[in-house]
């Protein structure tokens, strides 16, 4: 057995060389803001839901993404309302929220 049941990484990259990447959305804003809610729900911890940053995940022209192990399940977003609902839907009921799936 895993020792999180998802493990969550948000790509927080900040490029410097003007190519397009995930902080340019406010990746860590966002990441943050996952994590807080994770907690609040009771979802975070052993067995539960890790949220983490992660350097450049390569997929930023995709982006802001995060991937979803160990499904390997690869996410776009636009807004708070994307992160709840890749949190009621897949990290509480196990659901691939296809819409905002890459």
């Amino acid at each position: 057995m895993s020792y999180y049941r998802y493990h969550v990484f948000f790509c927080t990259n900040q490029r410097t060389d003007g190519r397009e990447c995930c902080q340019d959305n406010n990746a860590q804003a966002m990441r943050d803001y996952a994590k807080a809610r994770c907690k609040e729900l009771g979802l975070s911890g052993k067995g539960g839901v890790r949220i983490n940053s992660a350097g450049c995940l390569d997929r930023c022209g995709e982006g802001p993404v995060i991937v979803i192990y160990p499904e390997e399940t690869w996410y776009t977003y636009v807004d708070k309302e994307d992160i709840d609902e890749i949190i009621s839907k897949h990290l509480k009921e196990g659901e691939i929220v296809t819409r905002l799936q890459i």
